[in-house]
């Protein structure tokens, strides 16, 4: 069973949300977060806090700690940011492109964390969790929430469709074209969501492992607050969301001109000219010289038998990028960038045509269905495997320990 907890939620006034609300601080550099957090309400402010020191101040320093707090302290006055009188659950809705998906913003169990109940799917690195967690500890606050999917529930279906026939709380169109909108549920409803849960008998991290890692070491440092034995997330029923693929790029061809790379790969797969876009798994658009060409990953041979040994990006690795462009390990390798795919394969035929890149590899993307596979065979999916879109952003909801 998963445990939904119901929270006092600290919330921006829905007259400035759209100005308070950030992009989640882990998808821009320290240049990108300076250039959208012009607006001095900005939540960058406080998630990304170097952005207000001088040029070059390493982001991990103790003054950028100290910063965040003293910005969050002044967010509250400022915005102001409103604490709910009751504890409560809400609904956060996401849409975008005609895709719409809505999901339960609550507190969930980091015992459940540890024990499994909430499957991961990646591991973590210490330095991002060191951040992350210093960030919760010094705010004595979880700002960005944890993007949760679970298998359909009628129950919580049925509620959700209640809740969100009424006025929501915050209602805005972001400038990158997705709108966000939040209701709370009453107490009734918040109760009937929160029965249902413990029917749904797992929970899967799409987005935010490092933010749940940080959750749970903060809950160390904090080990006189009740608040801090759960993390904040949104869970949203698996049929409701989308993956992007997470393409690839290759900065050289090992030597090799072009036609040698082509002429190399059509040794190994089936291959002709094709689309941008692979048409279904087991296909990969490949960009090079001007032109796409699409390869058939099942033609270099059958996959071994574990669950990681079919996807894709584990084919194309241990098929292509090891053998062909010597590319060992896609987390250390400074030869191969990645592309989320809300930038489209425009992006990747710019980057090839500049000369930024000499290959682009445009993915078919992983399903949920195997992304949840991955996670119940506690198994961990390669780097860089999926891209979750559209994303929740940071400063909307805050789980104050």
């Amino acid at each position: 069973m998963a445990t939904v907890r119901a929270f006092r939620a600290l919330r921006p006034d829905p007259v400035v949300a759209s100005r308070v609300a950030a992009v989640p601080y882990d998808v821009v550099d320290t240049e990108e977060a300076r250039a959208l957090a012009a607006d001095p309400l900005s939540f960058l402010h406080v998630s990304r806090a170097e952005i207000d020191l001088p040029p070059g101040t390493d982001p991990h320093a103790d003054v950028v700690y100290r910063s965040a707090a003293d910005r969050y302290r002044a967010l509250k006055r400022d915005a102001p940011l409103l604490e709910d009188p009751v504890p409560s659950l809400y609904l956060y809705r996401l849409e975008a492109d005609g895709h719409s998906q809505i999901g339960i913003a609550a507190s969930y169990s980091l015992d459940e964390y540890d024990n499994d109940v909430v499957k991961k799917h990646e591991r973590t690195r210490r330095d991002k969790e060191d951040d992350r967690t210093r960030h919760i500890v010094e705010l004595r606050a979880q700002t960005g929430p944890v993007f949760l999917i679970y298998r359909p529930n009628t129950t919580v279906e049925k509620v959700t469709r209640q809740v969100s026939a009424h006025e929501p709380l915050i209602d805005f169109g972001a400038s990158d074209g997705v709108r966000h909108t939040i209701w709370r549920a009453e107490p009734d409803a918040s109760a009937a969501i929160a029965q249902a849960f413990t029917c749904v008998k797992a929970l899967y991290i799409a987005d935010g492992h490092h933010r749940a890692a940080s959750a749970a070491r903060a809950r160390q440092a904090l080990p006189d607050s009740p608040d801090a034995a759960f993390f904040l997330a949104v869970a949203f029923p698996s049929d409701q969301v989308r993956i992007l693929p997470y393409n690839r790029v290759v900065r050289d061809l090992k030597g090799r001109t072009p036609q040698q790379f082509l002429s190399e790969i059509a040794d190994h797969f089936a291959m002709g000219r094709g689309s941008a876009t692979p048409g279904h798994k087991g296909e990969v658009s490949v960009y090079v010289d001007g032109a796409w060409h699409v390869i058939d990953l099942k033609s270099a041979g059958a996959p071994g038998p574990g669950v990681i040994d079919s996807l894709d990006c584990n084919v194309l690795q241990e098929k292509l990028l090891t053998p062909i462009l010597g590319i060992q390990d896609i987390r250390t390798d400074r030869r191969i960038d990645f592309v989320g795919g809300a930038r489209g394969t425009d992006a990747l035929q710019r980057m090839v045509d500049s000369g930024k890149a000499a290959v682009a590899f445009s993915m078919y993307p992983v399903s949920v269905d195997e992304l949840m596979e991955v996670s119940d065979a506690g198994a961990i999916m390669p780097p860089k495997s999926t891209w979750f879109e559209p994303k929740l952003r940071d400063g909307l909801l805050i789980h104050e320990i």
